[in-house]
């Protein structure tokens, strides 16, 4: 045993990002140490993962402890108290392991000495420590290897060549940092294309590839044509036995290779236990021998394309032959993963500059659409400094569509279609529309449609192109008449993007039940044809419909999933659109707290890349909320930059669906001169939109700014466009608006009934907060609801003197809750001072601490009865 005064290196505490569990149980063992009590931790991971970074870690935290390292056949100590580590125990003789572990299992409890052992996995025979306290380690996550390759590279580094390293480093900062180390500076900042393969990482692949050292010739050979196969299978599928039995593996050599830790057969599919022993075992095999596993392989495949990728993995240099048919199989039906792996050998098989960069342009194009965007960019790195090459702009814009500022996406496709044949070039502008949409620019949309070239062979999308130039040019109803078009083709259509334009010009004519269908029916084709590109988007347009149409709960099941897809995928922007529409949806059902979140998520992320439309949906979706919790003069200050014209302005999609709720938020809050002129400006829009709901929304507006004589009439009437039209929710609030009216002018029995329905239907919609405000205002009505009570100090208030006193212990002046209420200053002062009385308080600190739960007296300095 020798005493240990080990520092952790800076190599080895890169081991250490991402382990919080892991640094938390080292923590946790030290800390029983001193308080006297010993404890045992066995620490288990493949090579590379961080287990002596873990030790350095330990004994560089156990001060003022002492620690030492237990030698190969060593007992521990009988007293302490003392940290003893144990790396790498499996390489100890099976003797000294097995009395190792018999000496830890019978330790007595109160022997002050603590053992840390880390494993490898994978070994056989090695469960003589089965039973004790074992933490496993496993691959960081991409945000801890960031961390990683972060300290590894002191300068500015390219995101692609970031992004590609940790992917191949598969979560081992070992491997990560073996693979930077080589790289030069113009390398690391996207100067220079990376090598491929890339260099360095031997020595993890051999720490990996130890388990099969030791395995006869034959194993050895049946592994190398599994590690071969794998070439042509999708990732995380295995290789098919069958296939290797015909291209000579032995059956006999599969048991020893599983007993070894090498493979899992499964279902007649052989399955590498860690994708780095694949790689090690294709990287230590000699040239010549790879190249015949490979070639046995292609004389046996029963699949023309797999057979072609076992050739072009045989075959040194050029082969312009190979090349091209590679790329004649790399069509459909065939997965897009699949034809981006055909095209990028095609590529390296290629040796004219120009049909190199076509190639490996077309194969980010398919890796894109696969949903695999990190591929997709590490492709185009490797087409080096192409300043005049359509493909390589357009693929680059439609993934900064997905994750990138959306100008930066806008004019790179722009660039893409000046360079491209007509119908590549209509499709680079299409995304490049899509982008000036994103940004809320609607002369930029407007331009970039009209350059869309006429589709006299696409009458669906022909349609589509000139109705949306005719709105953006004001010519309204010519260009509603277009777009309906595109509805026609709906039901007769399987193609996810013409589906998906389908419900955006549904939306824009006011067709949301249609726009939820088109979304339905693209959602359903996705999943099964694909591509998995468009699963976020797909998931974002029907959620945005059924939030159009109401539908809340299910418009926020659709968005998460697609939340989730798009992270996966790699689509931050989608991402942002999605929190929008569930920061919406929390707007409606009263979750103030993840309303807030996902606004907050969304305007973090449309910030930085331009995207106003979610910006537009975040504000709108918190402004809701404050409405739902009584606090109009704070909703209408949020709303009123977005409903009005300028630069100031939200989305140009989105301002006038936002208009309702902001001539109602300032109303409430005492600003009827902006109320009116917003109400002016959704007038004629109203008269020019096909939105069913709109005219109810203006009955109501209407009836909100009112002269007390005609009030009545005017919500009545705007409920009768209710009844004419889809969307419990709206007509909710306007009943509910309709109640507070009546019953302000103490009209209670008549307030009554709107009230009732209003809190029903809000109840059917799950919007909890907007339900509460209509039970409140039924009570203030006189009517007790089925099973409310106000519980605790309030229970002896009215209804009235309870919101009054929340309001107040929230920390509301008197004129903001008459604000609030739609009541005069003098009736809160009334009532304000109603409530002292029947709780017995002296102060505004006191009714607070009071339904705080508090209950003690204020001095007399904290009371502030005068302000009243």
């Amino acid at each position: 045993m020798t005493p240990s005064a080990t520092v952790p290196s800076a190599n080895h505490l890169l081991g250490l990002h991402g382990r919080s569990e892991e640094l938390t149980a080292v923590d946790s063992l030290v800390e029983r140490l001193r308080t006297g009590r010993g404890g045992v931790l066995v620490l288990t991971a493949p090579p590379g993962l961080g287990r002596t970074a873990l030790v350095d870690y330990a004994q560089a935290a156990r001060a003022p402890l002492p620690a030492a390292e237990l030698a190969a056949g060593t007992a521990l100590p009988q007293e302490g108290p003392i940290l003893v580590c144990v790396d790498d125990a499996h390489i100890w003789a099976p003797a000294a392991r097995a009395a190792l572990a018999a000496e830890l299992r019978c330790m007595p409890a109160g022997r002050s000495v603590a053992v840390l052992l880390t494993l490898a996995e994978h070994r056989p025979g090695a469960d003589e420590f089965a039973g004790l306290p074992t933490l496993r380690l496993g691959p960081l996550d991409d945000i801890a290897a960031a961390a990683v390759f972060d300290r590894l590279t002191p300068g500015p580094a390219d995101p692609v060549v970031r992004a590609w390293l940790i992917r191949e480093a598969v979560g081992n900062p070992r491997l990560l940092a073996a693979l930077v180390a080589p790289l030069n500076p113009a390398q690391l900042a996207g100067r220079s294309p990376l090598p491929d393969p890339l260099p360095g990482g031997e020595g993890v692949l051999d720490a990996y590839a130890t388990r099969i050292d030791g395995l006869p010739g034959g194993a050895r050979a049946l592994l190398l044509l599994a590690a071969a196969a794998e070439e042509h299978e999708p990732d995380g599928t295995g290789a098919d036995l069958a296939l290797l039995l015909r291209a000579g593996g032995d059956p006999a050599w599969l048991g020893p290779a599983e007993a070894a830790g090498a493979v899992v057969a499964a279902g007649g599919r052989i399955h590498f236990t860690h994708p780095l022993l694949r790689r090690a075992l294709l990287r230590r095999a000699p040239l010549a021998r790879r190249r015949a596993a490979h070639a046995g392989l292609a004389a046996v495949c029963g699949d023309r394309l797999s057979g072609l990728v076992q050739l072009a993995c045989a075959t040194g240099g050029y082969d312009a032959r190979l090349a091209d048919a590679l790329v004649a199989e790399a069509t459909a039906p065939r997965p897009h993963a699949g034809r981006s792996d055909a095209l990028a050998r095609a590529a390296a098989l290629t040796a004219d500059p120009a049909l190199r960069t076509d190639r490996l342009a077309a194969a980010a194009e398919e890796a894109r659409l696969a949903g695999d965007p990190v591929r997709a960019r590490a492709l185009l790195a490797r087409t080096g400094a192409v300043p005049a090459h359509g493909g390589v702009h357009r693929v680059r814009g439609l993934l900064a569509l997905a994750d990138g500022p959306a100008a930066d996406a806008r004019e790179a496709l722009m660039a893409a279609a000046a360079l491209l044949p007509p119908e590549p070039a209509r499709r680079a502008l299409m995304g490049a529309a899509e982008a000036a949409w994103a940004m809320g620019d609607a002369a930029a949309y407007l331009e970039v449609m009209t350059r869309v070239p006429v589709c006299a062979d696409d009458p669906s999308l022909e349609a589509y192109r000139a109705g949306m130039c005719a709105v953006l040019a004001g010519r309204t109803e010519q260009g509603h008449d277009l777009l309906r078009r595109c509805l026609g083709d709906v039901p007769r259509t399987g193609e996810p993007t013409g589906l998906l334009r389908a419900g955006v010009a549904a939306l824009v004519v006011g067709e949301v039940e249609a726009a939820c269908a088109a979304g339905a029916r693209a959602l359903a084709a996705v999943r099964a044809y694909g591509p998995e590109v468009l699963l976020p988007r797909a998931l974002e347009h029907l959620a945005y419909g059924e939030l159009r149409a109401g539908r809340h709960t299910r418009a926020r099941a659709h968005a998460v999933e697609g939340l989730g897809a798009a992270h996966r995928i790699g689509q931050p922007n989608v991402a942002v659109s999605l929190h929008a529409v569930l920061a919406l949806a929390a707007s409606v059902e009263g979750d103030e707290e993840a309303c807030a979140a996902h606004a907050g998520a969304a305007a973090a992320g449309a910030g930085p890349h331009g995207l106003t439309q979610p910006a537009t949906l975040a504000v709108w979706a918190v402004a809701r909320a404050d409405l739902a919790a009584g606090r109009p003069g704070d909703a209408a200050a949020r709303l009123a930059p977005l409903v009005a014209p300028g630069p100031r302005g939200g989305h140009f999609a989105v301002r006038m669906l936002a208009v309702p709720c902001f001539v109602e938020a300032a109303v409430q809050a005492g600003r009827p001169a902006d109320a009116r002129r917003a109400t002016e400006e959704f007038t004629l829009w109203t008269a020019a939109t096909a939105d069913r709901l709109a005219p109810a929304q203006l009955a109501r507006c209407r009836a909100l700014l009112a002269p007390p004589q005609s009030a009545a009439s005017a919500y009545e009437s705007a409920l009768a466009h209710h009844d004419r039209v889809p969307g419990e929710f709206e007509r909710a609030r306007t009943q509910l608006l309709y109640g507070q009216w009546l019953r302000r002018r103490r009209r209670t029995r008549e307030a009554r009934d709107p009230l009732r329905d209003a809190m029903v239907a809000f109840e059917r919609c799950g919007a909890r907060a907007w339900a509460d405000r209509s039970r409140g205002e039924l009570r203030a009505a006189g009517e007790s609801v089925a099973g409310e009570r106000e519980p605790g100090p309030l229970a002896a208030l009215t209804p009235q003197q309870q919101r009054i006193a929340r309001h107040v212990a929230e920390g509301a002046t008197n004129r903001e809750v008459a604000v609030r209420l739609s009541v005069s200053h003098r009736t809160v002062d009334h009532h304000l001072r109603n409530v002292f009385a029947a709780l017995g308080v002296r102060s505004r600190v006191e009714l607070s601490r009071l339904l705080a739960g508090e209950g003690a007296r204020p001095g007399r300095d904290e009371e502030i009865t005068a302000h009243l």
